[in-house]
């Protein structure tokens, strides 16, 4: 006879049981009274995979005593969706039916406004899950009439109760003694990387691979945990949330001048063979971040960038790193970003005005309609300078740059209000 799937058979079927998630399940909290009230209500489950949004579904149902039906968007449709509806009102479904779509993010618009009908009517309660935002993934008129619940990855020291579980039950399976080095459990919940049915995964492989020792035992070693669930706490994806995730945590970091976080996050990109994205974040970091604090920051970044490309993967990484600590230690601006941010704000907004006669294009005096130009050129005066207006009349008086607090930039503030007389 053939076993059920360990990651099946460890499923819990109360919330007490569910590992993780205490923001949602812990007592008091809000999802946890409306499972134990036994309400009906529409939802969106949002998070990693293995993160328990199937089983707290499956509690649902059990609590409200519907049918529960389950359907992948990646492979169901819409007649699918009918099918289930079909079965509203009969034996099948006497309770009413909880229909839990897996990946919502795969059925497109017409989809998921098809789902809206039922919903409406209360023939169905809706529970969707998605790994993806459901905010840029969803429809809106759905998610108006769903509660959006996000589950997060399980830490290590709460994954590590069901890892333990898993191996008591995978001992009573066994015809010979199974024993583990001590730590293993650890090591397993902690490679799973937030993701518990990765991890139960993890023990099911490790007690097909294993074979008898000398004392007639079944042993599991830490050296066959690690090759069984090596790089599988990484969670990567190029289209999906955690890509951009891991890219505003490098930026960040960077901007927030800690070096360690910033090689952390840079390690998680290149880990994963991604070497394009995060050379185009550090070229976007020197120029947002250190500006003008640093203006060669951005050709070092570039020559380390350019290396890194010419390299590839593994040596890729040293230059990047380079650059990456570089940029965390460097003293920060933002001056430029404020600048032409507050230039294409006024653009935006309508207020540009003529470009004044004196800076037009020498040619423009051939018009014969005034031919007199009248722009002084600055390298003509003293320090490379001569008061002029050079904005249109519309904008004469608007400020966009504002100098930096660092460094450089006060050394060029006080350059130019010697040479002008005047602060700016």
């Amino acid at each position: 006879m053939q076993q059920r799937p360990l990651a099946d058979e460890i499923r819990p079927g109360t919330i007490d049981g569910v590992v993780g998630q205490k923001h949602l399940l812990g007592p008091g909290a809000v999802l946890r009274r409306l499972i134990e009230s036994g309400t009906s209500a529409n939802m969106v489950f949002y998070g990693p995979s293995g993160t328990g949004k199937t089983t707290v579904a499956n509690i649902i149902a059990e609590k409200t005593r519907k049918t529960l039906y389950r359907l992948n968007a990646t492979t169901a449709s819409l007649q699918d969706v009918k099918e289930v509806i079909a079965n509203v009102g009969t034996l099948l479904a006497p309770g009413g039916i909880l229909l839990y779509l897996d990946e919502i993010q795969y059925f497109n618009k017409k989809q998921q406004q098809s789902l809206l009908e039922f919903m409406e009517n209360g023939q169905i309660t809706l529970i969707a899950s998605t790994t993806e935002n459901p905010y840029f993934y969803v429809y809106g008129a759905l998610l108006s009439r769903s509660t959006v619940f996000e589950f997060k990855p399980v830490p290590p020291e709460e994954a590590l109760p069901a890892v333990e579980r898993a191996l008591e039950i995978e001992k009573g399976r066994q015809e010979l003694p199974l024993v583990w080095e001590e730590g293993l459990p650890l090591d397993v919940a902690t490679a799973c990387g937030g993701d518990v049915r990765k991890a139960i995964n993890a023990v099911e492989l490790l007690c097909r691979a294993a074979r008898p020792d000398k004392n007639g035992e079944l042993k599991l070693t830490r050296a066959d945990a690690q090759q069984l669930t090596q790089r599988s706490a990484m969670r990567y994806d190029r289209e999906g949330d955690a890509h951009y995730d891991i890219l505003s945590a490098l930026q960040k970091s960077i901007r927030g001048s800690d070096p360690d976080a910033a090689v952390h996050y840079l390690g998680r990109l290149l880990e994963a063979g991604d070497l394009l994205s995060p050379c185009r974040r550090l070229l976007v970091i020197a120029a947002e971040d250190i500006g003008l604090a640093y203006p060669m920051a951005i050709a070092v970044t570039k020559a380390c960038v350019d290396a890194a490309v010419q390299l590839g993967l593994p040596e890729a990484q040293i230059p990047l790193a380079e650059a990456a600590i570089l940029l965390a230690t460097a003293p920060k601006s933002n001056s430029a970003v404020n600048a032409v941010a507050a230039a294409m704000g006024d653009l935006k907004a309508g207020r540009t005005g003529d470009i004044p006669r004196r800076l037009q294009n020498v040619h423009a005096d051939t018009t014969g309609f005034d031919s007199r130009q009248n722009y002084k050129y600055p390298h003509a005066y003293p320090g490379h300078w001569v008061e002029q207006q050079y904005l249109p009349d519309a904008l004469k008086n608007a400020r966009y740059y504002e100098y930096g607090e660092n460094k450089t930039e006060q050394a060029a503030r006080r350059y130019w209000e010697e040479i002008k007389g005047a602060e700016r």
